[in-house]
């Protein structure tokens, strides 16, 4: 290879291809990857397994001083999510907008057709915690006062030595 050898820190390749994808993205379809990876949390999992960003149609602006109009969200979506997305098109404009840091989705267009989902990875099996391991786990916790927090800890403990083998 020539040139000049690599001496910086490894990146994730997810970021170089964000890097790529998201200024052609922006390009073809006016929307940025973080946007696309980000639509679960914006709209909640189950309208997300049934619907996904398309594109924003930004309105032209014929002189540059001319003022700023919000954009369309164009959303594809299968059979009843159309009617759900309808239904919550209010609660969706604002919380792309909120995503996004600016009002710049002022309604929605949907666009109904078949959709390929993301593939869901099956959680993985875990195993069942030694009563070892769950004592020293309840002890570790044990000092929290919040009753929810500590719950949700111990839970948390309890999946990361699950996944773990024993040994």
């Amino acid at each position: 290879m020539a040139g000049k050898p690599f001496t910086g820190n490894p990146v994730p390749v997810s970021d170089l291809a964000t890097g790529i994808l998201d200024p052609v993205l922006r390009k073809r379809a006016g929307i940025s990857v973080g946007l696309v990876q980000s639509w679960e949390e914006i709209v909640g999992e189950r309208l997300a397994s049934s619907c996904r960003p398309e594109k924003i149609q930004w309105p032209r602006r014929m002189r540059e001083d001319d003022p700023f109009q919000p954009a369309v969200l164009v959303i594809a979506c299968e059979g009843l999510a159309a009617l759900h997305i309808q239904h919550q098109s209010g609660e969706v404009i604002g919380r792309v907008n909120a995503f996004l840091g600016f009002a710049a989705i002022g309604r929605i267009r949907i666009v109904q057709k078949p959709l390929s989902g993301p593939v869901r990875r099956k959680a993985p099996t875990l195993r069942a915690l030694t009563e070892a391991e769950k004592a020293r786990l309840a002890r570790t916790v044990d000092k929290i006062e919040d009753e929810g927090l500590r719950a949700s800890l111990e839970r948390l403990g309890a999946t990361v030595l699950g996944r773990r083998k024993q040994g």
